[in-house]
């Protein structure tokens, strides 16, 4: 039986995966990656959405855009990437057991990296079997992947980012979001990705979850009802809504399977997703020759998988000597750094399950946010982005620390401040000139950024927003503007619209109000 040998086997074509595989055939090594999909970069082909971060986290790009760039970069070098093949064991000696269509083969590595990923957990309720009951990473699959719409009229339950995320792109691909459940007492995911959701109008049940998805053959509906603090239902609470497709967004738990194969020392950890190796910082396991990187060990953001990924890398090139401890320390001190600052502010592992009642500065946060999906109106003028001035202006209703600055650097007018500390609130400077170039607007990973002209001197104003749904108006165009919670504040009119390369999919939609509205409109809906 022929075994092909090499220096780096490596379980996982996604994010992490890739970016392992890349610093080590930076560094010399022979590296082979296995993945059982059809098509290579795991999650980043469904996102769709723009990365948070900063520039060196690859922030303010679309997910698929880095897995184009991470696939060229890993070609380029000469990694060999092998789809198809699922690696069914993992055995003594480092061999790896892949089956390759009908065939199974046998490979050696003198070093082996497990970056296998997360699966979407399932929740039980009554009918949660029926067709037309999937997860969001399911939904997002056919979305993004292969441009089917899992359904036309959709609850989702799961208010964390994936979530708040695929209920976007949801309405973004033409489907009706019913409702957006979840049976914790607060919005778990980002509020910036919550906001956008809301404004377009979908109600939130925080503190309700799922009784009986309805239908015979398959889902026709859907009854939720509230829950106590020991998340049993209140009797007389019952809702009911007519939906055909049921989507489920209640995390992730490791694939770490291959691990607990190989012998490595695991444990359970909720905080890290589940079942997962014990690890050192940077992925080794406890055996020799043997790492993890991404969600494997721990659920987190594709950002911090990347640089995980790096880092395993780095470290397995020194192991089998193609560096010195001197350059992988150099190079994973510069990684460390990086991640550190994805590990920062409101939403940190290390504040996971705590009550954090105010932000880095001091500053209330917006309860109305956390249990309703969007900041108040007698909430949002205390927060430092939401400014008054004399002519067009930015507004930034970025309300929680979060690891994020691509408008700080977006911005040649110097508008807009974060500071040194990637998670503080971005702030608008007195004394600055908006030139009205839309930069920080497109540029927003989160969509909470408008350019607003207070008083345009004809009892009207400006709100130019984020537009990301297809058919884009066209100018001239009457409608009704939406506030923060997605109800009807006033009626508007489309008076620009802009796209530009530079802008990567987003488009700038000018709409008029009447200028009392200016500090409420925030998204435009057509006339029927």
């Amino acid at each position: 039986m022929k075994i092909e040998r090499f220096d780096l086997i490596i379980v996982g074509a996604g994010p992490s995966g890739l970016s392992a595989a890349i610093e080590a055939a930076k560094h010399g090594m022979k590296v082979v990656v296995f993945d059982e999909n059809a098509r290579p970069g795991g999650q980043l082909f469904k996102q769709i959405h723009k990365f948070f971060g900063s520039k060196e986290h690859k922030a303010k790009i679309r997910g698929f855009h880095i897995g184009e760039q991470l696939l060229k970069e890993a070609d380029d070098l000469g990694v060999r990437v092998e789809l198809n093949s699922t690696v069914v064991g993992l055995y003594q000696d480092r061999e790896v057991v892949v089956r390759m269509g009908e065939e199974v083969h046998h490979f050696k590595g003198d070093s082996i990296i497990i970056a296998t990923g997360a699966a979407e957990n399932m929740v039980m309720f009554d009918g949660w079997n029926l067709p037309g009951v999937m997860g969001a990473g399911a939904a997002q699959t056919l979305m993004n992947l292969y441009g089917v719409k899992p359904g036309e009229k959709i609850l989702m339950l799961g208010s964390g980012n994936v979530g708040l995320v695929v209920s976007y792109q949801l309405l973004q691909a033409g489907c009706e979001v019913v409702a957006l459940v979840d049976a914790a007492p607060k919005i778990g995911g980002y509020g910036v990705h919550a906001a956008k959701v809301a404004r377009t109008g979908v109600p939130f049940y925080l503190s309700h979850t799922i009784k009986k998805a309805e239908g015979d053959e398959y889902v026709t509906g859907v009854t939720i009802a509230e829950v106590d603090s020991h998340f049993q239902f209140i009797p007389g609470t019952d809702k009911h809504f007519d939906v055909d497709t049921i989507c489920v967004a209640v995390g992730l738990s490791p694939m770490s399977q291959l691990l607990k194969m190989a012998g490595c020392e695991m444990e359970d950890n909720p905080k890290r997703g589940g079942q997962v190796p014990i690890i050192g910082k940077y992925g080794e396991t406890s055996v020799p020759g043997i790492f993890s990187a991404g969600d494997v060990s721990g659920i987190e953001e594709a950002s911090s998988a990347m640089i995980e990924g790096r880092m395993s890398g780095v470290v397995a090139s020194e192991y089998l000597g193609f560096i010195s401890k001197e350059e992988r320390d150099e190079e994973l001190e510069k990684l460390d750094n990086s991640l550190d600052a994805l590990r920062q502010g409101m939403f940190a592992p290390k504040n996971r399950g705590k009550k954090i009642e105010n932000t880095e500065e001091g500053i209330h946060i917006s309860e109305n946010l956390l249990k309703k999906g969007y900041v108040a109106d007698d909430e949002i003028e205390r927060f430092p982005g939401v400014t008054h001035k004399v002519g067009i202006h930015p507004v930034i209703e970025c309300t929680q620390n979060i690891p994020c600055n691509p408008c700080q650097d977006a911005c040649s007018k110097h508008c807009i401040k974060i500071g040194s500390e990637i998670t503080a609130l971005p702030a608008v400077e007195a004394d600055s000139t908006c030139i009205n170039c839309g930069m920080c607007v497109a540029s927003c990973p989160g969509q909470a950024i408008f350019l607003v002209d207070e008083d345009t001197k004809d009892g009207r104003a400006t709100v130019t927003l984020p537009y990301e749904f297809l058919p884009i108006p066209k100018v001239g165009d009457a409608g009704i503007a939406l506030g923060r919670s997605g109800q009807k504040v006033c009626d508007a009119v489309v008076t620009n619209i802009r796209t530009s390369k530079a802008f990567d999919g987003t488009s700038l939609l000018t709409i008029s109000v009447p200028k009392e509205y200016a500090m409420k409109a925030r998204f435009f809906k057509a006339a029927d």
